[in-house]
């Protein structure tokens, strides 16, 4: 990625070009998280969604290798404020692909006791959709840190609101299933803790795009993001 201001020392821009090539390779490998630990759960693939448990250490370990170099280049380059917004923005962005990353391998998880259990309706599919457009909204939201776009990254801070809807109607259904016939209670429990990761992802995509516009900007939104999560009044948090 080309940053537009004026480094004093080239080392400083070739530094911070291998921090963000990292943290780009965690985006890409939190994708496919998300993607496969859908996957695993739509298709009760129980080796699948091991896969996606043991490759969870992999993301820790780049999180970690950021923090590190990101801290070191701080130490020895000294950048100035805009650099160092971008120095920043890269740690935090990459706490938030671990924490993602964390939601991810915890689908995976849960999709292994589930495997045991009857499929409740068609909870499985609904998932991967909403999985689905996580996914895309990171895809976006690394685009955006890509090209320093404010507008694509508010873009995906107004798409979270259609990811709460639809945890808002999992939730529901989850209950009326309960409701219907006890037997679906421990099924529906695990589905719901699903969706609710998920649901989480996408704050976690939001707070990247937050991220981006402080970035260019200079300054985090001011409005308040957007959300439709009303469940937590229903579930006393």
């Amino acid at each position: 990625m080309v940053i537009d201001n004026a480094h004093i020392a080239s080392a400083f821009d070739r530094d911070l070009e291998a921090i963000q090539a990292l943290i780009m390779k965690m985006g890409g490998m939190v994708e496919e998280q998300i993607t496969d630990a859908a996957r695993a759960l739509e298709n009760r693939d129980e080796e699948l969604a091991e896969t996606v448990r043991l490759r969870d250490r992999q993301i820790d370990d780049l999180e970690q290798k950021i923090n590190e170099e990101a801290a070191r280049l701080i130490a020895l380059r000294a950048p100035t404020a805009s650099d160092l917004r971008v120095v920043l923005t890269v740690m935090k962005m990459s706490a938030n692909l671990e924490r993602i990353g964390d939601y991810a391998k915890n689908m995976a998880k849960r999709s292994s006791v589930l495997l045991q259990l009857q499929e409740v309706g068609n909870a499985f599919a609904s998932l991967r959709r909403m999985s689905r457009d996580v996914e895309a909204m990171l895809k976006d939201a690394l685009d955006a840190y890509m090209r320093l776009d404010v507008e694509m990254s508010e873009a995906v801070i107004l798409r979270d609101k259609e990811v709460d809807q639809m945890y808002n109607a999992l939730f529901r259904e989850f209950l009326t299933h309960m409701m219907e016939d006890p037997r679906n209670i421990t099924a529906c429990m695990h589905l719901h803790f699903i969706a609710k990761n998920i649901e989480r992802m996408g704050d976690h995509v939001t707070s990247i795009s937050e991220q981006v516009i402080y970035m260019v900007s200079g300054e985090m939104p001011e409005e308040d993001r957007p959300k439709g999560d009303r469940t937590s009044v229903a579930i006393g948090e």
